[in-house]
């Protein structure tokens, strides 16, 4: 009989939602980011926005947060391995709250304003949920494991200030599951050895 209970140890829970753009469907992508709610790490909790994009002229790759010493957590556990350039501790971290509005059901929305700008993360047109796993250690190869409820959507949108960014959505498989690389995932935590 198996156990009920991961051996691994949690570096953090919550969510990881993200939009990747890119000039066409299955195009070299042109902005990316990687929105996080954190309701535990030992950092502590509160939400970060990574977003780097060609269409940013001025600092190109920004950070927002309401909590440093979390987002520079994040940068070194997580974001270290999945995208290298958010984790810079050099970046500067630029101060912002964060809301949400809508759901699943129709359209989604992360808000972050900060003194300069809002940003606006809205996706919609979802396919179906599926739960992602992925085990961590030996067997697997890999690090660290993540456990996370996707959503992905066909369609998503950023807008900075006033101005939309440009690009679109691409399907593309996880395993079995159809996904794109715009997805809401949920109920996310990492863990490793």
């Amino acid at each position: 009989m198996t156990t009920p209970v991961d051996p691994n140890q949690v570096c953090l829970t919550g969510e990881n939602s993200f939009i990747r753009l890119a000039q066409e469907a299955g195009g070299e992508q042109t902005t990316r980011t990687s929105h996080w709610r954190i309701l535990w790490s030992p950092g502590g909790a509160g939400h970060v926005l990574f977003l780097k994009s060609t269409d940013l002229e001025r600092d190109p790759v920004r950070v927002y947060s309401d909590n440093i010493a979390m987002t520079r957590y994040l940068q070194d556990e997580i974001e270290s391995m999945l995208f290298p350039e958010f984790a810079d501790p050099n970046l500067p971290v630029i101060p912002a709250e964060f809301s949400r509005s809508g759901g699943i059901e129709s359209a989604y929305n992360e808000i972050v304003a900060a003194s300069t700008e809002t940003v606006v993360l809205s996706w919609h047109d979802f396919l179906t949920p599926f739960v992602l796993n992925n085990p961590a250690g030996p067997e697997s190869g890999r690090t660290h494991g993540v456990y996370s409820c996707f959503f992905p959507a066909r369609s998503a949108q950023i807008t900075v200030g006033d101005r939309a960014l440009s690009g679109v959505v691409s399907l593309e498989a996880r395993g079995p599951a159809q996904s794109s690389t715009a997805c809401i995932a949920w109920s996310e935590t990492w863990v490793k050895p």
